[in-house]
């Protein structure tokens, strides 16, 4: 979300259209949603059962997905190994996608209105002004959102397995099914716990970072950025400060190429920061956020560090014959801001939706060209976001002159409505060419003063 302030341009994101095939089509009803099915006339149809397909990692990828899944008529599974996972993660999450996976209010701990982007030398930026009475950042801890995707997808006929995902069996011939091996802790009598295989059609590796399912069709590596959290109990008069507020710290000091945060939290902060350059000092740099959040931290108590690899870029390969990652997975983390949890969900959906298009509700095969629609769709409508969000994070985060720029930047009233605009719905937004305008010589002045500066610097350190 911080370094969503930077340019109109690659803020909005545009809404992907339907694409069609020369096929047979009829109309499926899923919640909210109709979907075209476009089942190949060559697919062979499923007889005696309906299509088994199984997710791989119960975050918010894999329960869109299951519940997508298991609505659409497929026999689905999802396999998690710790329900009740807590991952380092801010938890903010866009308005549209409250109303898109029609999630409950009483799972947001927070609707943050504002913010604070707080650059190298402590100047300090109020954002938020632009904000509609109704609108806000939800802000949601990880194992509560988890929990309540997979329940609902459990709800909606997915079987739910708490196990580790341990490899697979490729299939042998065309059609034949996939063999996963995995751990099962649903049987678990004390420290004892069963191994255990399961046959399926297709699988969504919905696993994270250091997917298995990625490992198992040699999806490729990519750099990865190391994110540290500590969740911490303030004073109940401190914790008032943060009832509606969010802050970003930017600086060599807290990371040399992304940013610190602190989120509020049901009843605590979550501070944090991350790094993909210098992961070997990521608790020098965390003890750095913490310092220069001390006054209104100080007094807090720790209760919980949580560590974990976010991605950098999507891996080359996310689709192989009838596996396909989403998520982290995948690698549908934004440089920059750090946006991570719509696009698991929504990727996850997305991806889930072409198998029971592609399936005719299960009744029938699906291949790898099926699969292949949800990678179109998906770059179609994401993939420009990601590559101007790479761009922006080499140009603003290059050094403290550029992010004191870049900070500035953020106090201009139309970069924010425009930010938040496109940020809250994921919609392209229309600008005024006048605005447009004054934003790209502002920016360009912010450039040239930031790299003046700059040189003067390094003037006195030479």
């Amino acid at each position: 979300m911080a370094s969503s302030i930077a340019l109109k341009t690659f803020i909005g994101l545009r809404q992907s259209t339907a694409d069609t095939k020369s096929t047979t089509t009829t109309v499926v009803t899923l919640p909210q949603r109709k979907l075209r099915i476009n089942a190949s006339k060559s697919s062979p149809r499923v007889t005696g059962r309906n299509l088994r397909v199984a997710v791989v990692g119960g975050g918010p990828a894999g329960g869109a997905a299951a519940e997508t899944l298991a609505k659409g008529g497929i026999e689905t599974f999802l396999i998690e190994r710790k329900l009740d996972n807590c991952k380092p993660c801010g938890g903010a999450i866009p308005l549209c996608m409250v109303g898109e996976f029609d999630l409950p209010l009483d799972i947001i701990d927070r609707r943050v209105t504002k913010m604070k982007m707080i650059s190298p030398s402590n100047v300090a930026v109020d954002i938020g002004r632009t904000l509609k009475p109704h609108e806000y950042i939800g802000m949601v801890r990880r194992e509560v959102l988890d929990s309540f995707l997979r329940d609902r997808a459990s709800d909606a006929g997915a079987t739910v397995i708490n196990g580790l995902f341990l490899k697979m069996d490729l299939p042998k011939s065309k059609n034949d099914p996939y063999t996963l091996h995995y751990t099962d802790y649903n049987a678990k009598t004390g420290a004892v716990s069963e191994k255990k295989v399961l046959e399926v059609d297709a699988i969504i590796g919905a696993d994270g970072a250091n997917s298995r399912v990625a490992k198992g069709i040699s999806a490729g590596d990519y750099e990865y950025a190391i994110a540290f959290q500590e969740r911490i109990k303030i004073p109940d008069e401190k914790m008032k400060y943060y009832e509606d507020l969010a802050e970003m710290y930017v600086g060599d000091d807290v990371s040399p190429d992304f940013y610190g945060w602190v989120f509020p939290k049901c009843d605590h902060v979550a501070v944090g920061t991350g790094t993909v350059t210098h992961k070997g000092d990521i608790k020098k740099l965390q003890t750095a956020t913490r310092l220069r959040a001390r006054d209104k931290i100080e007094g807090g108590k720790i209760i919980r560090v949580e560590a974990h690899p976010i991605p950098e870029h999507p891996r080359p390969r996310r689709v192989l014959d009838r596996v396909a990652l989403v998520g982290d997975a995948a690698g549908y983390v934004t440089k920059c801001s750090g946006e991570g949890i719509y696009f698991a969900a929504k990727s996850g959906r997305m991806c889930a939706e072409a198998i029971v298009e592609g399936s005719e509700n299960g009744k029938r095969m699906v291949d790898e060209s099926d699969l292949r629609i949800y990678l179109e769709k998906w770059d179609k409508t994401y993939w420009p976001t990601y590559k101007v969000l790479d761009i922006l994070q080499k140009v603003f985060y290059r050094s403290n002159p550029a992010r004191e720029a870049f900070v500035e930047m953020c106090a201009d009233e139309y970069v924010q409505k425009m930010t938040f605009d496109s940020y809250l719905y994921k919609r392209v937004v229309p600008g005024n060419p006048l605005e447009d305008l004054k934003l790209a010589v502002n920016t360009i002045g912010s450039l040239v003063r930031a790299n003046a500066l700059r040189n003067e610097m390094e003037k006195l350190s030479v």
